[in-house]
Formats: structure tokens, C-alpha cells, sequence
């Protein structure tokens, strides 16, 4: 072990679905990788829904697989109610969303890193970072050497490593912070608090001190659950049955078929009786007692917020989730709550077929500390330290999807630029992972950030089935996808190109079967009947191929849109550019750009408050003999 340990060129921080992808990501390219966690079977814990996918974030999940990261593959695995959504919406928001086995997915997720070779895992709390370089403001901390949490930075530093609770000493070059919910969390029953990252498990405080000391920014969130039921003291009869899609549709590319047994989920609804109850114990909650000072998820909020916001809403949803074949929980989806243990059984037997539910464990909310991502560049690496990286809901977000996301474009470019390369950066119409790392980047966020498809605006381009095509090239030309990945996308892209040939040569009429699929009305029955060659071909290539074909006005619309915005993605800024010595910008330019520090002219064309004017003066002045001094 103290031999692997002096080879580590990674180290994870934290087992989440952030931390997976990351140490998996790192591995793929070559670099000896330490995942830190608390405990090895806290690897791949669905701490909330037990579920992977739903709108934008099902395409998120197929982009992580293209990449050939493991969330999807691990879903396949474990899922136990498959089905995708908005099918009746059109191509640019269908989504596929699975309900998960969380024993089997956490299960698989352990499996998966134990056996990967070049990763080691190690059991332990990082309580500090281990630096170097910079200058530093400490009693006795000279420049050069690791430093405490009573020290500040007044310069650039580079990451060395990290410390251990119990002593021991990681050295790596990079590392990865993927803390969850965990840094300083407190947990919210009620009137009562516990520290705790989540239920069961404690909160960490010395890494979240030192980021504070050394000058970054912090902020609170707030998330939630909500209390888990007994299955066997349902009244199902009392519940609508929703069941999944026959056959399932996996989430990976590379998975052939679906295997686990399949079940049904069920929704029933709250009423009056449930609205009175919370309504009449609001003053017992800690959101509105003044105990949460967090901000909690616009879009998942908890069933309180749900009464207060919304008064005139007569009912809410609730999803019954089973949490497993043989776990015997169920996941009431669309009641977290942090209302008081009473009141939890008290709502709960308000509500159709739950009359003599039993709680099993209560909801909570957790409050934790962030940082808030505009701190972190577009590669996810830290601009206070060099060679540290963020990703997952210490940057602010929610939701597994978005923290895998973010893992493995961190485990990415930490592996990356150790070997010289360059950092990978994804453009927002390359991939939904580059919608979400760049909001956070260059906007910001004061909330839990979610991602939907209303937030991409060439949704219509970045598709579930098409992932592959968008992303794979990209995972073989940087070396982390499998050989065998690369041979069935070579394979479907062959297909794909056959088909296409065929569609733009075969006529019907004047007009060839390409252009003929832009009218809805023509049925693809037709096409197969006027070319019967592509039933030879792969489905799946052919199935994106018609949603090409039948978007190509569309999409034809928006290449001057993308080539525009390529164009300013071309223009590099120089890192560390002096914004406040450039007079001619305006102000609040100079401020918000140093505040940001973009990397692109197309990345600050996106900051809040920054022109067109702007971005002008700003080419202009680099173009110029002062600007191109300063550059460089």
C-alpha cells in the first residue's frame, strides 16, 4: 500500500457518483488513482431517489456513457423499472429515466472500481490539503511547504496532495474534490440537529475550514428526502399503477439487452388533509423557523414548500418507488420533507393507501457548504490552486447526473494535463455536460443548479440517441474509451453513413427520401418499402438517422447560430488576463470578466451584464500591439 501510494498521480475525494466517474475517468487515461472515502461500501450510495435519468438529465447519463464513463452501464445493471419519457414531445426532449435497485447499483458501483485496475481505494476522512508554491500568509508557514488551514494564499499554489484524519499522507499532483453533501453537513429532523453528511454518516469540517482560510468563497445548500415506507403496510389498491416500457431500452450503448426483472411503480395524491396537517406544524419546520439558512432546489422542493408556495394546488403528486426487488422500501417520491417525526407519520396517513404505512426512516434536510463555481474554470480546476478540481454538488449542483457529469470531465483533465495534454473543454453544442459546466462556470449559481432541456439551446442537436455520435470520436481520439466501444460505434457509423447514402440516392417522386422525411406525414413504413436495403442496417443508426432527416430544416437553421458562437470559442483569452488595466472596457466589464476570468471571447459573451460593446473593445485591444504585449 505505501508503495502504491507514492506512485499516485489522482486523488478522489468522496465515493459519490462524482467521485466514481472521476477516479474511473482518470484510470482510463493512465493515472495511478486514489479514491478516498469514508467507507468502501459507501461507494455508489444513492442517498435520495433511487433512480438514474429523467428529462435532460437521461441525455446527461448517455453522454457519460459515449465518454465511456460507468453510470450508465451501472444503471443496466441494476434497474428495475425502465421508461422513456416525453415520447409524444418530440426528438429534442425525449428521455430515458430508470428506477434503480439501490442495493445492486451501489453493489455494481463497488465492483466496478475494486476491479479496475490502477485505482486504489482507500478508507479515510481527507481533513486537508497538502500544497505547494505560492505565497502564503500563516505563523511559521513559509513559501514551498504544505499548508495548514490557518494559512492564506496570496499567490498561485499548486495542489501536492492530502491528509488523512488518522495521519497519513497522500502525494499526488492532482486532485479531485467530489465532497457531496458532506462538507460541514447538518441534518434536519424537526427541531432537531445532527451533524452528518447523511443519515448515519458524519459531516467533514477540516477541508471545508481550509478552503475558507486559504480564500475561497463558500455558500450554503440545502437538499432533502423524504421518509422511506414499509412496502407490506401499503394499500397498492389505493394507488394508480404506472409500469415501465416492454421491452426496456437500456442507457448505455454498450448494453445488449435488459436482464433484471422488471417492476411497477405507483402514484397516488395528496389532499386537504395532508395540506392542513403541514400547514398547521409550518411553524415546527426548520424552513421556516429560521434553523435552515441554505437554499434549497427550485425544482425539487420539499412538501412543505410545495403547501406554502402553492396554496391554491389542491394535490401533488406522490410516486411510489419500490427501492429494490428484495429491500421491502419503498421511496415516496414528491414528499421530502424536514418537518418533525410526529408530523412525518401524521402527513403520511393523510394520503391514499398509505392510511397504515409504516415509516421506516424519516425524511430529512441537509444543510452543507459549496463553492460557489465561478472559483473554478471551465476544466473544473480551482483558479485560487492549480491542479485541484471540483466537481458534483460542491459546485453547487443536484442530482447524480450533473455530479457524474462533472466527475468525469474532472477525472478527465486531471489526468490530461499531468501527461502535457490539453485540458478537454466541451462546447454547448457539443453536449448537455457542456450546457451544465458552462452555466456553472460563467453564470453562477446561489441555488442547487438542476439541468433541463429548456436550458440547452440546441437541444435539438443534442439528443439522447445521438450521444454517441457527438461524444464518442471525441473518447477515442483522448484514449478513454474501451476497444470494443470503438468497434461498435465504428460499426453503427458505417450503418449510419450506408443508410444516409441510400436516403439522399433513392427518389420518390422529384424530391429524394432525405428530403422527403421533413413532411411528418411520410412514414418511415414508406421509406423501408422504397429502400428495402436498410433493413439490413443497424436500428439503432437508423432510427437517428430518421430523426436527422426529418429535423434537417431545423437544424440547417441553427449552423449559422453554431458557427457564429464557434467562431468567438476560437478566440482565446489569455489565463490571468489584467481585466482592471484595460480603460477602454466599461467598469462593470472589467469586473464581472476578472471575476469570471473566461477562457473564450464566447464564454465571457455569456457572463451576466457583458455587450456585445464589450467584447468588441475587448478583441480590439488584445489585437493591438498593448493588448498583445499584455497577452503574453
Amino acid at each position: 500500500m505505501i508503495a502504491a501510494m507514492a506512485e499516485l498521480d489522482v486523488i478522489v475525494v468522496g465515493g459519490g457518483h462524482a467521485g466514481i466517474e472521476a477516479a474511473l475517468a482518470a484510470v482510463r487515461l493512465g493515472a495511478s488513482t486514489c479514491l478516498v472515502t469514508f467507507t468502501r461500501d459507501g461507494i455508489g450510495r444513492m442517498s435520495c431517489n433511487p433512480a438514474i435519468g429523467g428529462v435532460a438529465k437521461g441525455q446527461i447519463v448517455r453522454e457519460i456513457d459515449a465518454l465511456g464513463g460507468a453510470m450508465g452501464r451501472l444503471i443496466d445493471e441494476a434497474g428495475i423499472q425502465f421508461r422513456m419519457l416525453n415520447t409524444s414531445k418530440g426528438a429534442a426532449v425525449i428521455s430515458p429515466r430508470a428506477q434503480a435497485d439501490k442495493d445492486a447499483y451501489q453493489r455494481a458501483a463497488q465492483q466496478m472500481c475494486e476491479a479496475t485496475a490502477g485505482l486504489t481505494i482507500v478508507e479515510g476522512e481527507a481533513v486537508q490539503l497538502l500544497l505547494q508554491g505560492g505565497r502564503q500568509q500563516a505563523a511559521g508557514g513559509g513559501e514551498g511547504t504544505a499548508v495548514t488551514a490557518a494559512c492564506r494564499l496570496t499567490s498561485a499554489a499548486s495542489v501536492a496532495g492530502v491528509q488523512l484524519a488518522d495521519g497519513r499522507a497522500l502525494h499526488a499532483p492532482r486532485v479531485v474534490l467530489t465532497t457531496g453533501t458532506f462538507l460541514g453537513g447538518l441534518l434536519h429532523y424537526g427541531e432537531d440537529r445532527i451533524e452528518g453528511g447523511r443519515a448515519g454518516e458524519k459531516a467533514s469540517h477540516g477541508l471545508g475550514d481550509q478552503l475558507r482560510a486559504l480564500g475561497f468563497r463558500t455558500g450554503r445548500l440545502k437538499t432533502g428526502t423524504p421518509p422511506r415506507l414499509d412496502a407490506s403496510t401499503i394499500d397498492w389498491s389505493a394507488a394508480d399503477e404506472q409500469k415501465g416500457d416492454d421491452p426496456p431500452v437500456p442507457f448505455s450503448f454498450m448494453t445488449r439487452e435488459i436482464t433484471k426483472p422488471q417492476v411497477s411503480c405507483y402514484i397516488t395524491y395528496t389532499n386537504a388533509n395532508t395540506h392542513k396537517v403541514i400547514a398547521d406544524n409550518l411553524a415546527r419546520s426548520p424552513l421556516y423557523s429560521g434553523q435552515i439558512v441554505g437554499v434549497g432546489p427550485r425544482y425539487c422542493p420539499s412538501i412543505e414548500d410545495k403547501i406554502k408556495r402553492f396554496p391554491d394546488r389542491e394535490s401533488h403528486h406522490i410516486f411510489l418507488e419500490p427501492e429494490g426487488l428484495d429491500s421491502g422500501e419503498v421511496y415516496p417520491n414528491g414528499i421530502s420533507t424536514s418537518m418533525p417525526r410526529d408530523v412525518q407519520d401524521a402527513l403520511v396517513r393523510t394520503i391514499p393507501g398509505l392510511e397504515r404505512a409504516r415509516i421506516v426512516r424519516y425524511g430529512y434536510a441537509v444543510e452543507y457548504d459549496f463553492i460557489p463555481p465561478t472559483q473554478v474554470d471551465a476544466t473544473l480546476q480551482t483558479k485560487l490552486v492549480r491542479g485541484l478540481y471540483l466537481a458534483g454538488q460542491i459546485n453547487g449542483t443536484t442530482g447524480y447526473e450533473e455530479a457524474g457529469a462533472q466527475g468525469l470531465m474532472a477525472g478527465l483533465n486531471a489526468a490530461l494535463t499531468l501527461g502535457g495534454r490539453e485540458p478537454v473543454v466541451l462546447r454547448r453544442d457539443q453536449a448537455y455536460i457542456g450546457v451544465l459546466i458552462d452555466d456553472l462556470t460563467t453564470r453562477g449559481t446561489d441555488e442547487p443548479y438542476r439541468m433541463f432541456t429548456s436550458l440547452a439551446e440546441y437541444r435539438l442537436r443534442l439528443r439522447t440517441d445521438n450521444a454517441d455520435r457527438r461524444l464518442t470520436p471525441l473518447g477515442i481520439e483522448l484514449g478513454c474509451v474501451e476497444q470494443e466501444r470503438r468497434q461498435r460505434f465504428e460499426a453503427k457509423l458505417a450503418d449510419y453513413k450506408r443508410g444516409e447514402a441510400l436516403l439522399r440516392e433513392t427518389m420518390q417522386g422529384d424530391k429524394t427520401l432525405y428530403f422527403r422525411l421533413r413532411s411528418p406525414e411520410f412514414p418511415w413504413s414508406k421509406v423501408l418499402e422504397l429502400a428495402p436495403g436498410l433493413a439490413t442496417l443497424d436500428p439503432a443508426a437508423l432510427a437517428t438517422l430518421e430523426i436527422d432527416a426529418r429535423y434537417d430544416g431545423y437544424m440547417g437553421r441553427e449552423d449559422a447560430e453554431v458557427a457564429r458562437m464557434r467562431e468567438l470559442e476560437t478566440f482565446r483569452l489569455p489565463p490571468g488576463l489584467h481585466y482592471a488595466a484595460i480603460q477602454p472596457l466599461r467598469k462593470e466589464a472589467r469586473e464581472k470578466l476578472a471575476r469570471v476570468g473566461p477562457l473564450t471571447l464566447g464564454q465571457a459573451a455569456r457572463i451576466p451584464g457583458i455587450g456585445p460593446g464589450d467584447l468588441t473593445v475587448l478583441r480590439v485591444w488584445l489585437k493591438s500591439s498593448r493588448g498583445s504585449a499584455a497577452a503574453q
